[in-house]
């Protein structure tokens, strides 16, 4: 019988070495992660420096263990199986509601990422797909969620540089910023009009605690047939109740402020008010 050939590609014995780290101990040493992987030392040797450069795992003393970067990642998956699966109802009822495709993206650095799809019965084929990239800026998505986002990290995420998907992408971070907050000023409500592709409009609104958004809900469709505005109602109650079941507590927060922010009548002192009407003439209302 013969023996397995070795891995040739980098990113087959990265993965070796990563596949060491399999929960049963925190911490490996080198010679451990040699053993595990079945990789000549010096090529274990040579992967872990690059995984500690590129923060996939943390090297202290004598031995390694899972990075920042791995946690983060996991992490991420995690947090986004989560994010799916307390929408997958609301986002199943839009879709039956207004027979429009309803995707759920979230945003990653310059772009929102597809996170799930229900698509429309019929109409055009639309661009997009699980797990795709569209710039943020193009998108009604992405700027429904950069609309909550603080806008020096706004400013950080791009550069000054917009990538122009159509004529009708914005051009400037300038018109970007007016755009963001025409957003606010709506409570979220993004549009897309033929932004990042031409005939493809749509509309968006975010999933948000009483902090920035997580996320973005929206329809998408052709643009000669998608009425934006009679669409909006339906999106902007999907993405509160989404809201309201992701962020039960800031919910609460904001109706008990809003409740307290509301005037209360002046209550009369003892007495006032039949000193009132014997000023203005006693029974003159009866």
């Amino acid at each position: 019988m013969s023996s397995p050939s070795p891995p040739v590609s980098m990113i087959e014995r990265m993965t070796l070495v990563l596949d060491a780290f399999d929960g049963a101990s925190a911490r490996l040493t080198l010679q451990d992660i040699v053993e595990r992987s079945g990789l000549p030392r010096s090529t274990v040797h040579r992967i872990l420096d690059s995984l500690v450069r590129l923060r996939w795992l943390d090297h202290r003393g004598g031995d390694y263990g899972l990075g920042m970067r791995a946690l983060e990642l996991g992490g991420l998956a995690v947090a986004h199986n989560s994010l799916r699966e307390a929408t997958a109802p609301l986002l199943h009822d839009l879709h039956v509601r207004t027979g429009v495709t309803v995707h759920l993206s979230v945003l990653d650095r310059l772009d929102v990422v597809c996170l799930d799809k229900l698509s429309a019965r019929s109409g055009m084929a639309l661009p997009t797909r699980v797990g795709g990239r569209t710039p943020a800026h193009a998108t009604a998505s992405g700027k429904a969620i950069l609309a909550w986002t603080d806008p020096r990290q706004v400013d950080a995420i791009f550069r000054g540089k917009l990538v122009s998907r159509t004529p009708r992408t914005l051009p400037t971070m300038e018109a970007l910023e007016q755009e963001l907050a025409k957003v606010r000023a709506r409570g979220g409500l993004a549009y897309d009009r033929e932004e990042s592709s031409p005939g493809v409009a749509c509309v968006a609104a975010p999933l948000r605690g009483s902090a920035r958004a997580v996320a973005a809900v929206s329809l998408t469709g052709e643009a000669s047939r998608m009425d934006l505005n009679r669409l909006s109602p339906f999106v902007a109650e999907t993405a509160r109740q989404a809201s309201a079941a992701l962020f039960p507590q800031d919910l609460a927060t904001r109706r008990r402020k809003a409740r307290q922010d509301v005037p209360q009548p002046a209550s009369w002192p003892p007495g006032a008010l039949d000193r009132l009407v014997e000023g203005i003439g006693g029974d003159y209302w009866l």
